[in-house]
């Protein structure tokens, strides 16, 4: 296993999280990974519940349920549009999201890159007897204050998990989003 992660601290303080809470957005995705956006965020959500019981935690699925329930779906639509190409959010259509998730403070991950594979180590007459299996993630993590639409933490994380084996178990995506999300959330105020 080898993580590397490094983040930059804004404005966030300890205590800040702990009275605002905070709720996850729609991750963006590497192309070809859209469909892994709610196991991100929840590997993530997850996570910061267990390291930090004292931050409250609205995960993706909460949050998209109280944008819905408070009919501002185009709104939240068009702002993940926009930061898609802009890599900015529209400062009023945050303090809506964060109102309706009664949360300050927003998180928005972004898949940067994800490979998974084998490769042989030991074959015996064309039969593989032992493979390097592998996962690589690459993932870029921003909290945002609602208040005023400021980053004020950010980190980024690689993460690689590599196993010898004989058998027919693979490295998973959620247990590299897990790593990925543990070493980052030990970086926060």
């Amino acid at each position: 296993m080898y993580s590397n992660p490094e983040h930059e601290n804004g404005r966030l303080q300890v205590q800040d999280l702990r009275d605002g809470g905070v709720a996850f957005l729609t991750p963006s995705m590497a192309t070809g990974h859209e469909e892994d956006r709610q196991m991100l965020a929840q590997a993530f959500a997850t996570a910061l519940r267990a390291a930090r019981p004292d931050i409250r935690v609205v995960p993706l699925s909460g949050t998209v349920s109280e944008v819905n329930r408070a009919g501002i779906g185009n709104l939240y639509r068009t702002m993940y549009t926009d930061y898609r190409d802009t890599a900015l959010f529209d400062a009023a259509v945050m303090r809506q999201v964060a109102k309706v998730t009664g949360t300050r403070y927003l998180s928005q991950l972004k898949l940067a890159s994800i490979e998974q594979g084998a490769r042989g180590r030991l074959s015996l007459f064309g039969l593989s007897l032992l493979q390097t299996r592998y996962v690589n993630m690459r993932v870029f993590w921003q909290i945002w204050d609602s208040r005023d639409g400021s980053v004020v933490w950010e980190g980024i994380n690689e993460v690689t998990l590599a196993m010898d084996t004989g058998l027919e178990k693979p490295l998973t995506f959620s247990a590299a989003a897990e790593i990925a999300a543990q070493d980052l959330i030990k970086r926060l105020p």
